[in-house]
């Protein structure tokens, strides 16, 4: 999966070099997501800000999901304690960054079951969601409660999404710091993709977990990467006149940043 992040002068893609990294960004994903379409007035967004939040429960539905995020947030901690006493890191802004770790650590691990678990004894939403998979399964012949819902105040509805959000925000929480952490942990570098190619063998001895790359959106090249704990490898595609994707066979100046 290659997830990339529109900005202002660059799209960013990301890949994700093992499955636990893959679950966060897929998570991310959809959190960010749920924050546009709850912050809208439009009923329809919000009918798919409930879609949203079921997607987060079938992504979170992994049993060891929240014991992996616990002992990421653990190890977090522990690295940045090592770092104490060091005179080029100041205390403050460490103090700050464990604060944060401990916070979200005690939230989530205060919750019983697996993430959206109080949502999934609500039996008004698993009746939603039982039916939001069917084409048009929602109209209101079928839901109508649901769909009287949909015709109260952007308020009324907006203070029940945020109700239901609550249950996942420790799991939204942890995943954006863990990620954010593991993003700050990469430098970016220049690196030649010749003819449309680039191929780096990894150094042994340590493990990257995320790759970024940073493309111009003017220059309409598209990238086809692939990596594994050895090698990572970008293949520069263009969308051609019938819509399909071609190698580009340009010669290309790509921002790669590996982080660990």
């Amino acid at each position: 999966m290659i997830k990339p992040i529109v900005c202002a002068t660059v799209i960013l893609y990301e890949y994700p070099f093992n499955e636990r990294i893959r679950t966060y960004l897929r998570l991310e994903h959809l959190f960010r997501r749920l924050a546009e379409l709850m912050a809208s007035d439009s009923a329809t967004d919000h009918h798919f800000a409930l879609v949203t939040m079921f997607e987060v429960i079938d992504v979170g539905a992994r049993a060891d999901l929240k014991s992996e995020v616990l002992k990421d947030l653990e190890r977090q901690k522990q690295t940045l304690n090592s770092y104490r006493g060091n005179p080029a890191i100041s205390e403050a802004v460490l103090d700050g960054v464990v604060g944060r770790l401990e916070a979200c650590f005690a939230a989530l691990s205060s919750q019983s079951g697996r993430t959206g678990h109080a949502l999934t004894e609500n039996d008004w939403l698993m009746g939603i969601r039982s039916r939001i998979g069917i084409p048009g399964g929602t109209c209101e012949f079928d839901l109508p409660a649901y769909y009287q819902w949909q015709h109260r105040e952007p308020t009324s509805r907006r203070a029940d999404l945020t109700r239901w959000f609550l249950t996942l925000k420790p799991l939204s929480d942890a995943v954006m710091l863990l990620l954010s952490m593991l993003r700050d942990s990469g430098t970016p570098a220049k690196v030649l993709a010749a003819l449309g190619q680039f191929r780096q063998n990894l150094p042994q001895g340590r493990t990257y977990q995320l790759l970024r790359l940073a493309l111009e959106p003017a220059s309409g090249l598209i990238p086809e990467i692939s990596g594994n704990r050895l090698m990572v490898s970008v293949r520069l595609m263009r969308l051609g006149p019938d819509d399909r994707l071609v190698a580009s066979g340009e010669d290309a100046t790509l921002d790669l940043t590996l982080c660990s």
